[in-house]
Formats: structure tokens, sequence, C-alpha cells
């Protein structure tokens, strides 16, 4: 095999995590006065690490404050937003099937660790996966992978599989070969500028490709 470890990002990748993300990030902004933004204003910017969002959506940089929302947003996300994922159809067969192929599984996600293990273990998709890496408050997704390596968790023929440039980007930095994903928030036009090995459009075409490597 062309590569020993598959890492997947989690939001857009494996889940589509859009109602509960629209509901704690008004849950948070009307908590503090703040008027609740249309669906597409906040599922645009899915993908990056909360506090981004939160500062892009308050208009308020100010870190105290982002704190504060984010504290707010995970107090509900922690209880009904992460039920509130949809497992997308292909994604657990597809696991399974690089599983028994051989594949060693991972997941690397701006989310934290313990509400991705509760997504993953919603859908009983934790089982498949080797590790599971969330960030510690301040962490990027580009420190993580470099974590990943640094304690051989995984090392350079693994790749990187997500539906934004975040993902792509993070992978090129640790020096890992990227896979782009249509299906979830990115654009085709995002995810080719950041050049990926491979750009899917589907589980199945995922699954046929990285077998025949």
């Amino acid at each position: 095999m062309l590569y020993t470890t598959l890492i997947f990002d989690l939001d857009g990748t494996l889940s589509d995590p859009a109602l509960g993300v629209v509901r704690c990030i008004n849950f948070a902004l009307t908590s503090f006065d703040q008027p609740p933004r249309a669906d597409h204003e906040i599922t645009r910017h899915i993908g990056p690490p909360l506090e981004q969002i939160l500062a892009l959506l308050s208009d308020d940089d100010d870190p105290a404050y982002i704190s504060a929302l984010a504290a707010r947003y995970r107090e509900r996300y922690a209880e009904l937003g992460f039920r509130e994922n949809t497992l997308y159809p292909e994604a657990k067969a597809t696991l399974a099937a690089l599983k028994s192929f051989g594949f060693r599984l991972g997941v690397c996600t701006s989310k934290l660790r313990p509400n991705a293990i509760k997504i993953l273990e919603l859908f009983d998709l934790a089982r498949f996966f080797d590790f599971i890496s969330g960030p510690s408050e301040t962490e990027t997704k580009s420190e993580q992978l470099k974590d990943l390596l640094q304690n051989g968790t995984i090392d350079f023929a693994a790749l990187m599989i997500g539906d934004r440039a975040i993902d792509l980007q993070a992978a090129h930095e640790n020096r890992l070969e990227s896979a782009g994903v249509l299906w979830g928030y990115g654009e085709r036009e995002e995810l080719e500028s950041e050049q990926p090995a491979f750009l899917f459009n589907s589980f199945s075409e995922l699954l046929h490709a990285l077998t025949q490597c």
C-alpha cells in the first residue's frame, strides 16, 4: 500500500454537523444578547477551530469574550449538539472496508477530543480507529499532526483526508500527502488550490482509489 495510515477529518468528512453547529452557535450568541445568524452564514464557516468561527460571527476578537462564547457553545454541544450530527451514508461501510484491507485509521479534528469520541461512538465508528486526535484550546490542526509524527503515532506514509483547505494545509506543513473530499463544506476551487494528491467525489471513489494504490 502507498499509505500505511489514513487520517480522517470529522466534520464534513465523516459526518455532517450542520444542525448541531447552527443551534449551538446561535445558543452561544443569543446568550450574550447577540442576534442569531442564518444557517448559511454559519455553515459556510464549518471546518476551522471554533474560536475562529465565533470571532467571525460575533465580529469581536477579544480573547476573553470569545472564550466565554466558546464555553456556552460547548455547554450545549456536549449535552445535545453532538447528537445532532448526521452520518454520511457510505462512511461506516467505507471505514470497515479500509480497515479490513489493512490500513491503520485515525481521526484528526478541530473538535475537542471528548466530543469527537462521543460522535464516533454515537455512530459506532470508534472501533475502526487506532487513534483520535483533538486539539488543546489553542492547538492548530498542523500542530496536532506534528505531535502525531513526533510521538510516533503516524509516519510520513500517512494520508490526511478532509473537506476544507485547513486539512490539506496542515498535511502539507508536515510534509504529508493529502486528499480532499467534495461532499463536505469545501468548494472544489478551495481544495484544488491546495494541490491534494486526490480529490474525491464519493466514498466509493475514495475506497477504489486507495485500495488500488
